[in-house]
């Protein structure tokens, strides 16, 4: 029994939410690892992108919310999704000719596109607090619970119970689903292969009659696709705060690094090892471990290796090491 009970710890505050999270992180990088594989830049503004795409789709949430159009038990949000998809990748497109075409006919280095794309990143997060403010913003609504830890507790008859919130459900399935779209879309529509030809060869791309601008808009429609949706998946989970996306750039950038830059696979698989390590490193593991030590050797502090304030520490950690080990990450990406 406490055995079981163990389980259903290590389940409610470590699996569940870990996947949850990486889950998210693996939407975010493969925004990013398609900008660099595809464009063959850092887009520095892809966490700033997913705040001001999540908040599109908030205030058509609250648009919705105030004129009475709900989704059953599921949050109003899923719906005002693709709108805020749609708005992002206009607001994408018109940034690319704005700004990064001009670069791309003069040549221009990377570290030009970098540059360039910090200043976006202000721009983008000026619009933003702008307009919805600073402060956290509440959109979720629906049924918290897909089963609630009293509902568990009755069920099962153990004294640990499982939470399961309906915005973790949603996150897992979406993530899944959107994967599953994505790589189809790369390996199977011609538009995938053409851009699949571009990323790996440029000039012999060209010069099979594959359009470069075609390529780079569809590429943008992708991008706001994960970006936005990405952010609202968070935002649901967690919370919405314009400032907490410019901080998810760190782990997002090292979950693309870690699994390999470029890699559409790395970028999910660099996700997970994210998000498992800083939720595992973060983590009290006194409950679980008082469940499985005898009670003479049951710990008294918390068993906790760093404080919940330190988790970004532990992607850049993560992130040094891979760049100083294997910088073309665990697929063999581009060196970054």
């Amino acid at each position: 029994m406490d055995f079981l009970n163990a389980l259903i710890a290590l389940l409610n505050f470590v699996i569940i939410p870990a996947t949850a999270y990486g889950s998210q992180l693996a939407l975010g990088a493969l925004g990013v690892t398609l900008i660099y594989g595809i464009l063959r830049f850092s887009n520095f503004a892809h966490g700033d992108t997913m705040a001001l795409g999540t908040m599109f789709v908030i205030l058509i949430t609250w648009g919705f919310q105030a004129a009475g159009i709900g989704f059953g038990p599921l949050p109003t949000a899923l719906l005002a999704l693709p709108f805020g998809i749609m708005l992002t990748a206009v607001l994408l497109i018109g940034t690319d000719r704005a700004v990064y075409k001009f670069y791309r006919k003069q040549k221009a280095a990377p570290v030009i596109y970098v540059i360039a794309s910090l200043g976006v990143m202000f721009v983008y997060n000026a619009l933003t607090r702008f307009i919805i403010g600073p402060d956290n913003q509440r959109f979720s609504d629906g049924e918290r619970f897909i089963i609630s830890a009293r509902e568990f507790r009755d069920m099962t008859g153990l004294s640990e119970g499982l939470a399961f919130r309906t915005s973790q459900g949603i996150t897992i399935v979406t993530a899944v689903i959107v994967v599953a779209i994505l790589f189809w879309f790369l390996n199977k529509t011609r538009t995938g292969k053409s851009m699949r030809a571009f990323s790996d060869n440029e000039d012999l791309a060209l010069l099979s009659g594959i359009n470069p601008e075609r390529v780079v808009m569809v590429t943008w429609i992708i991008v706001a696709a994960l970006a936005v949706t990405a952010g609202t998946l968070y935002g649901l989970d967690k919370s919405y705060r314009p400032f907490t996306y410019f901080q998810l750039l760190l782990p997002i950038f090292a979950a693309a690094i870690v699994g390999g830059l470029g890699s559409p696979l790395g970028a999910i698989a660099g996700g997970f090892i994210i998000a498992f390590s800083e939720v595992a490193v973060t983590y009290a593991w006194k409950k679980v471990a008082t469940y499985i030590l005898p009670e003479a050797l049951a710990p008294e502090g918390l068993v906790q290796l760093l404080g919940t304030e330190y988790k970004f520490a532990v992607s850049f950690v993560i992130l040094i090491i891979v760049l100083l080990i294997r910088p073309t990450g665990i697929f063999r990406g581009k060196a970054v």
